[in-house]
């Protein structure tokens, strides 16, 4: 079936030449930026990041568990607690076991889900990978002595490693799954929180950490007639094998051979099914707005004599590594070397005197050049080449990387249907439409992501209200008002885990280790200075938000000229909402920042019981 092979799903076979060279590619930049602005141009809509559709109503079957074995009735509990953690993923356990490690015990976890894992939990469909280095991504592997399989490993194996530290820390006894946070309330006069639930729980909880994760909502396109399509859908996160047959592990989906099944989006959930489809049998649609860029993965097996030579702090010495490389920072070595950092780490090694951003911008353009010479030299149809070939700014969309994505459109069964930037019209009780085109399809598979709005409240399902009746939703209504993108005034001992306002990263489970710190450390603290209540004061929360600001607007002529995507709101971003940036200070700036301000010991920019925290000292 065309040239892809099933043993070369998902993997870059080993010893594969280079395509190209910073040498051998010459480029025009004023006619790249002249043609990455007209890509753009096309695919800018109405409506920004509202233009998605929330799974509820008649769209709820598509955020329906599939994964669970019980029905989770239980009988609901009356509690009262140190810590509720609101989250089961990597986020939640990090940060229950660092809250363990600060001797507090008293925890009470909550998820909707039916165990650990988080999104890697919820995403199941097949060729499921990380495109972030396992050795970097999975977190505590030396506290658990774990040895990954892979440079990248596929899903169900970074879910096992969330279950393992779950089992080492003792935390299934302190979850309560299959079970949803409607609302926290904060109450003034306990100095606690009310957590009331789906299942009738009551918890009165000291302190909140919210760890939902910006990968846990999932959202439908804004395309009419979904609710009306009499075929089978499904959104990747959901993958119904039931249907489609084979599973997780890679088995192939044998019960498609024959129908016709349309996917839509394409990003890297859709650059992970499509091989699968391909070998499937099933004549398969992939309606395309913007393409990705799709780089090689080469994914060695993991030499286990290297890997148990490795000395005691390994893992944050090469996730920092990592994160400081990609943010420019000179490393005298790139311990990763891989499609994210290796074309960064070349530029400290040319020898010019042009400004950092010049040289950068120059090495981005001559990698998505190459990344384009890569689908022209792989792609046999000439037409289908160019519609994948990928428009912007390498720092505008999250790059891909797969060995059998682009060899899927050879396949005979694999259809491209680019819709120049448009999106899909809408969709019939018998398939999709585009522009005027129909197709009649047996199946609709959804690839179309997660809510990484700004609307806190809205995206974790829960309705937050802090001091004096004041939600959440009201106070962010402008944008998102942190200190340290983790804690505000008016909602007291609440920590939010989210990269809003603070960082973020290709590797997200370190970003998550650093916040699960800084998290336990002002629990911790606020315990032994025997305060009741933390919060930031007003002036510390409006001075890290204004300088939140004044970071994002030196990326605002960046992101205005990029494609839409989550990264610049969809198109909307401007001076005027900078608060709902996804951009703000570097991994390591935030870490180094966290680190210096918890040594410093005084809790700068805190208030404990309404008092600045610098006036008081642990006992």
């Amino acid at each position: 079936m065309g040239s892809i092979q099933k043993k070369q799903v998902g993997e870059e076979p080993l010893g594969r030449e280079q395509l190209g060279t910073k040498t051998d590619v010459i480029l025009d930049a004023e006619a790249i930026e002249v043609r990455n602005l007209s890509e753009r141009n096309k695919r800018l809509v109405k409506g920004g990041i509202a233009q998605f559709r929330e799974a509820t109503g008649d769209l709820a079957k598509f955020a329906l568990d599939h994964w669970s074995v019980a029905d989770g009735h239980r009988t609901p509990v009356d509690e009262d607690v140190d810590v509720l953690v609101v989250g089961c993923g990597f986020g939640g356990i990090l940060a229950a076991t660092r809250l363990h490690e600060a001797e507090i015990t008293d925890i009470r976890m909550v998820d909707k889900a039916s165990d650990f894992g988080g999104v890697w939990y919820w995403n199941r469909y097949p060729g499921l990978y990380c495109d972030t280095e396992s050795y970097i991504y999975l977190p505590l592997l030396e506290e658990t002595d774990y040895v990954p399989s892979a440079k990248y490993v596929p899903g169900y194996e970074i879910q096992a490693q969330a279950l393992r530290i779950a089992e080492k820390e003792k935390l299934r006894d302190h979850a309560f799954f299959q079970t949803e946070v409607n609302s926290i309330t904060w109450d003034d006069k306990s100095s606690r929180w009310t957590c009331k639930t789906n299942r009738g729980d009551v918890c009165r909880a000291r302190f909140v950490i919210s760890a939902i994760g910006i990968l846990h909502k999932l959202h439908l396109p804004g395309i009419t007639g979904i609710e009306h399509f009499k075929g089978h859908s499904f959104h990747t996160s959901r993958w119904d094998y039931k249907y489609t047959g084979g599973d997780r592990y890679g088995g192939v989906l044998e019960k498609l051979k024959g129908k016709r099944v349309g996917l839509i989006g394409t990003g890297a959930s859709t650059i992970q099914v499509l091989p699968h489809l391909a070998l499937s049998g099933a004549e398969t649609y992939i309606f395309q707005r913007t393409p990705s860029a799709v780089d090689e993965r080469v994914n060695p097996q993991t030499d286990e004599t290297w890997f148990k030579s490795l000395p005691s702090g390994w893992q944050d010495e090469r996730a920092d590594n990592f994160d400081k490389i990609f943010y420019g920072g000179e490393e005298s070595v790139d311990m990763v070397d891989d499609g994210w950092t290796r074309h960064i780490y070349a530029l400290h090694k040319q020898k010019d005197n042009l400004p950092y951003a010049e040289r950068l911008k120059h090495a981005d353009n001559i990698q998505m050049e190459l990344i384009r010479q890569r689908t022209k030299n792989i792609v046999k149809k000439s037409e289908t080449a160019e519609a994948l070939q990928a428009w912007y700014g390498r720092a505008c969309k999250r790059p891909c990387f797969h060995g059998a994505y682009l060899e899927a459109f050879n396949c005979p069964n694999v259809h491209l249907v680019d819709t120049n930037g448009k999106g899909v019209s809408t969709i019939t009780r018998k398939g999709v439409v585009v522009g005027d085109r129909n197709f009649d399809l047996d199946c609709i598979i959804y690839a179309t992501g997660f809510d990484w709005g700004n609307d806190y409240s809205a995206r974790a399902n829960m309705e937050i209200t802090g001091r004096n009746g004041l939600t959440m939703s009201e106070k962010w209504v402008a944008g998102p008002s942190t200190f340290q993108g983790m804690i505000g005034h008016d909602f007291p001992n609440l920590l939010l885990f989210t990269h809003l306002q603070s960082s973020t990263s290709p590797n997200y489970t370190h970003l998550l280790s650093e916040r699960a710190k800084h998290a336990a450390y002002i629990v911790s603290e606020t315990i032994k200075r025997g305060a009741n209540s933390v919060e930031p004061t007003q002036k510390a929360e409006d001075a890290w938000v204004e300088k939140l600001e004044n970071i994002a607007a030196q990326y605002l002529d960046f992101f205005k000229l990029c494609t839409p995507g989550y990264l610049n709101q969809e198109g909307q971003l401007s001076k005027f909402n900078l608060r709902n940036a996804s951009i703000g200070l570097s991994a390591p700036q935030w870490n180094d920042m966290a680190a210096a301000w918890r040594k410093q010991g005084d809790m700068e920019g805190l208030e404990l019981d309404g008092q600045a925290a610098v006036q008081q000292k642990a006992t």
